[in-house]
């Protein structure tokens, strides 16, 4: 059985309170120091740092916040074809070694295909996928190869590739995945440590588990991948506080936004999912899991929201079905780490005895 860890979000464009006004707290170090370090000492072990075209780059801010913390792992995302993959690999390996082992790897194809064609990416979402489980393939050989590597695959061909230095990690950093697509689970059976779904019924969820081992078994790993969940969360001492935190995030959230939220990133099977749950189940597809962030926000919108039982009930109902891993976020983001910390963490330690640290 897997130890449980928990990752948090770096909100690099700013952060708010309240979707349907401008941001309350500018992006900038200033922010930026104050959430890594709320969230270090809440116990969270990872920091996704996020790549759409609103937030600062992941890479210098990722490596920026290694300095102010002392153990949290940076989550920073490989997306195909942005960076050589030799290139991609020596930073990679580069971060690893001057943060001691402190970067993990987030794989995505992108979710918005005008945000693709707006920043020059010409290849389509099925070849954006071919082209990553080449790039991931590549720098799994720079990195554990001895030899200078040959490659000669369909998007690259290297001749004696040397890569200094190696990874810290052994034999390299951790992958992570989210995504819904067909395509996206071939990728994370075959290259991931860890799948991260979005909020979704855990009896969804759990066939997703099933589907994915399965395709991982073809591959030998279906002892490597792990499963975990992207979720937001808004937890107070009481339920009614909970809520009318939430409904505060939304209360002044237009159309247009929500429209613009349905329609910039509608070729995201992962997208489509939580779109899908909310215009077929409502507010809630579970107690205490609701749909209202994903009027405001693209991706992982699903919300879990109450009081600090409620909040470890959500979460325990996952890691009964076989989850570990856990990346949150919530607002503002070094108040809610806090809160989460104290509220809802020793709950979640006592039900799970050993598997919390």
């Amino acid at each position: 059985m897997r130890n449980l860890e928990f990752g948090w979000f770096m909100p690099t464009r700013g952060d708010t309170d309240d979707y349907g006004e401008p941001l309350k707290i500018a992006a900038g170090l200033e922010m930026f120091d104050r959430v890594a370090l709320a969230a270090e000492r809440a116990g969270f072990e990872y920091m996704l740092v996020p790549v759409g075209h609103q937030c600062w780059d992941a890479w210098m801010t990722g490596a920026m916040m290694t300095r102010k913390t002392t153990k949290m792992r940076m989550l920073v995302a490989a997306r195909p074809s942005y960076i050589n993959p030799v290139l991609l690999a020596k930073m990679i390996s580069t971060f690893d070694q001057l943060s001691e082992g402190r970067i993990s790897i987030n794989l995505i194809a992108g979710q918005s295909e005008t945000e693709n064609i707006a920043e020059g990416v010409h290849w389509s979402k099925e070849q954006r996928y071919e082209i990553m489980d080449e790039e991931v393939s590549i720098l799994k050989a720079l990195w554990t190869q001895t030899a200078p590597t040959d490659w000669h695959g369909k998007y690259y061909t290297l001749k004696k590739a040397e890569l200094v230095p190696k990874p810290y990690q052994k034999p390299y950093p951790k992958f992570y995945l989210g995504g819904g697509s067909e395509q996206a689970a071939e990728l994370s059976a075959k290259h991931s440590d860890v799948h991260l779904f979005w909020g979704d019924t855990t009896e969804q969820i759990a066939a997703n588990m099933k589907t994915l081992r399965q395709l991982a078994a073809k591959h030998g790993r279906e002892r490597d991948l792990g499963f975990g969940m992207r979720l937001q969360i808004v937890c107070r001492e009481n339920e009614k506080a909970a809520w009318e935190a939430a409904d505060a995030l939304v209360r002044h959230v237009t159309a247009e936004r929500t429209d613009y939220i349905r329609t910039y990133y509608a070729q995201s099977v992962a997208n489509q999912r939580v779109q899908e749950l909310a215009r077929t189940m409502g507010d809630l597809i579970a107690p205490n899991l609701w749909t209202g962030l994903t009027k405001a926000r693209p991706g992982a919108g699903i919300c879990i929201v109450g009081n600090p039982e409620q909040c470890a009930d959500v979460l325990q109902r996952y890691i009964d079905i076989g989850c570990h891993s856990f990346c949150l976020s919530g607002y503002l983001h070094d108040a809610e780490a806090d809160r989460f910390h104290r509220l809802v963490r020793p709950i979640l330690q006592d039900r799970n005895r050993g598997r919390l640290h």
